[in-house]
Formats: structure tokens, C-alpha cells, sequence
């Protein structure tokens, strides 16, 4: 048993989504400590992690860090990370931070250090991709990991993991795991081999951008064969060990604008009844919408302020929220589900039968497009609505 069997994770932006000033200028938000006021809604929710995106010092959007060892001043400084790593603590949610260890930012001291390629990451001038080669690269991500382990959190989430030498991740896990056996990694791979990431880079879990792309294009598309093709390749990829399942994340549309609101609740009964570890990307539990853009700002409309409290969110999101709290307990009570195998049943353009079953446990799960669900378990409880 591991922290992976039970969790769900909520994924927040932070800079973002306290109010702070990401571009032309860097006006602060609330602060780090602010987002104490929403622990509880995560709770309520059925959460137990919390993954924050880059909250360390950067130029901008907080994937061009300057400094790995502070606290972005737009969010505050360590002692409010402290504040709301405490609060979590008190609660039982464990907190994820956001690990950019493939590039940083162009004048980040490890350029002059001699630490990176002297090539710029995707063209991408203000980002310099670092030499995964030299041992000194390896030496400063343990000793960062290792400095916020010890301040309390639980893992990282490794930003474009795929683009990252395995070995690398080896090497860095390992010597991590001598000092915090239970620390969690997650890679980011959108691209790649699922597997080789898991078994030869020593993480705990993986991104499933295949079964996300496959989950709205067939929705949008009416062509449920496009997802059961992806669920036999989930299926495979699943004896390698743990998949991040999810319907959104800081880097896609929103799934309420590209199929619409009824069938966002649509993949959202599906994501919690798949094998996986999932994570709700904030807002999308309250139907959130946006699409992203072109150039530099391209993501900045999938990564909004949040209102101060959960007390503010506008009342058109209930409905969406109460269908995920229903969602999220089932699958908490049919925890079998993370680590179970997947088998397609029946499929037609606009209905999809499978299994997920582990030893005696099982779920026979219907989906009738455009809007038809249904779930049965093996102790006999059943999850099933009409959109």
C-alpha cells in the first residue's frame, strides 16, 4: 500500500490563481498562505493531495525559475509555505510541488555555473536547458528535492519528465529515497514511452495524456472506438505501474468548452471509474471554461484567479461540483479501482461497455453518448444518471 492506492489529487496554479501578476509586471497576489481557504473545499471534494504548479522564484509564469530554494515573492516566502503546508498537515492532504529540473530561466546562476547545454529549451530564447550529463546537475535537483522534503511535502511533480534522460531520473530518485523512502514522483510525459519512465527513470506514476486526448475527442466526435483503443493501451501500460488520469490540466482546454457541460460530467464519471491515480485540475469540478490561445499567453485563459474564498465561486457550478463529490465517493469506496485492469465489453460509435476488475473485486460501467451512464460494482452499489 502506498499513498498512490487512495489518492486524488487537486492541481492548482498558483500564481494565477491567488491574483498575482504573471506578465508585464509582477504585482502580487494573495500570497501562498491564502489558499489555506480552500483546503476544506478539497476535502469536501474527496481530495487528499494537493499538486501546486511552480511556486519557486521566476521572471513570469513560474516555469523560468531563478531561484529553487525561494518562494516565488509574488506568493509570499517560506514561512507562508509553511503556514499552508501546516493546515494541509492538520487536514491529512498531502502537498506535491511542481519541479522544473529540464530547463530555468536564461540568467539563472547555474548558466554561469556551466550547468546547461548553452541551448536554448523548444526555442524558447528565456529558457536554458540544462546538462543532464554533468553529476553537479544531479547533485543540485537531490539537494533541492531534499530541502523541501524535509519542510514537509510529499513529492514532485517533474515538469517534461520525457524530455529528460531516464537515467537521470534514476540516479536523482534513488539518492532522494536514502533520506525520504516515501517520496512521491510523477512525470509529466506526453509523448513517449510510458513505461520506460516508470521502470527505467524509478517514478511512481506518469501523466496518461493518450486516455485524455482519446476521453474528449471521442465525446466531442460521437466515437467511443477512438477510447476503447486508448483503454487497451491504458490496459498495457498499466503493468508498468501507475497512471495520472485526468480530463484537464494547466496546459489544455478546458473540458466544458470543447464538449460542453453535460458530457464534462460525462468524462469526469468516466475518468473515476478507470484505473489510475486522478487529479482534478481546479475549476473543473465547478465546469469551468476556457480555451487557450496563441503566442506567450496561450495558456493564460486555462489559469484563472480563484475568488478569495470557496464561499464566492458562483452558484452556476454547483451542479457540476455535487456530480464530482458523488463521482469521488464512489470511487472511494471502490479503491480497487486505481490499480485494477481494464477489458472493453462492447463498442459502437455511441456506446461503450468495459470492465475494471482486480481479483473478485469489479465495475461494469455503460456510457451511452450523448449523455447515458452507468456503473454497476461487484458489492453491489450502484452510480448511473441521464444528462
Amino acid at each position: 500500500m502506498t499513498a498512490l492506492d487512495h489518492a486524488i489529487l487537486w492541481h492548482l496554479y498558483p500564481l494565477t490563481a491567488t491574483g498575482a501578476q504573471i506578465r508585464g509586471g509582477r504585482k502580487p497576489g494573495r500570497g501562498v498562505a491564502s489558499l489555506s481557504a480552500w483546503l476544506d473545499y478539497l476535502v469536501e471534494l474527496g481530495c487528499d493531495t494537493l499538486l501546486l504548479a511552480p511556486i519557486f522564484q521566476s521572471h513570469t509564469h513560474g516555469y523560468d525559475t531563478i531561484d529553487h530554494y525561494r518562494i516565488d515573492d509574488r506568493l509570499g516566502d517560506e514561512e507562508d509555505f509553511g503556514k499552508l503546508v501546516g493546515e494541509c498537515r492538520r487536514r491529512g492532504i498531502n502537498v506535491l510541488l511542481d519541479g522544473v529540473f529540464n530547463h530555468v530561466a536564461a540568467d539563472h546562476p547555474w548558466v554561469d555555473q556551466g550547468l546547461t547545454t548553452g541551448r536554448s529549451w523548444e526555442g524558447h530564447e528565456e529558457l536554458a536547458e540544462l546538462n543532464h550529463a554533468d553529476e553537479r546537475v544531479a547533485e543540485a535537483v537531490v539537494a533541492i528535492m531534499n530541502y523541501w522534503l524535509d519542510r514537509g511535502i510529499a513529492g514532485w511533480r517533474l515538469d517534461v519528465a520525457y524530455a529528460v534522460p531516464t537515467a537521470f531520473w534514476a540516479k536523482v530518485t534513488d539518492r532522494v529515497r536514502q533520506t525520504h523512502p516515501d517520496a512521491v514522483f510523477l512525470g509529466e510525459i506526453i509523448h513517449g514511452d510510458y513505461a520506460a519512465l516508470l521502470r527505467d527513470g524509478h517514478v511512481d506514476v506518469v501523466t496518461q495524456y493518450e486516455l485524455w486526448k482519446a476521453l474528449w475527442s471521442s465525446l466531442k466526435d460521437t466515437n467511443m472506438h477512438e477510447l476503447a483503443h486508448a483503454l487497451g493501451r491504458h490496459n498495457e501500460f498499466l503493468e508498468a505501474g501507475y497512471l495520472n488520469t485526468f480530463v484537464g490540466n494547466h496546459d489544455t482546454d478546458r473540458i466544458a468548452s470543447v464538449v460542453g457541460q453535460d458530457q464534462a460530467i460525462l468524462a469526469a464519471a468516466i475518468l473515476f471509474t478507470l484505473p489510475g491515480v486522478p487529479s482534478i485540475y481546479y475549476g473543473d469540478e465547478q465546469g469551468f471554461e476556457g480555451l487557450r490561445g496563441e503566442g506567450f499567453a496561450a495558456d493564460d485563459p486555462v489559469r484563472p484567479p480563484l475568488p478569495d474564498t470557496p464561499a464566492e465561486l458562483s452558484p452556476l457550478g454547483a451542479r457540476v461540483y455535487e456530480y464530482y463529490q458523488r463521482f469521488i465517493g464512489f470511487r472511494r469506496r471502490h479503491g480497487f479501482l486505481t490499480t485494477a485492469g481494464v477489458e472493453i465489453r462492447e463498442v459502437d460509435n455511441a456506446r461503450l461497455s468495459y470492465r475494471v476488475a482486480r481479483d473478485d473485486d469489479w465495475l461494469d460501467v455503460t456510457v451511452s453518448l450523448p449523455g447515458e451512464f452507468k456503473a454497476i460494482a461487484s458489492d453491489g452499489e450502484e452510480l448511473s444518471f441521464s444528462l
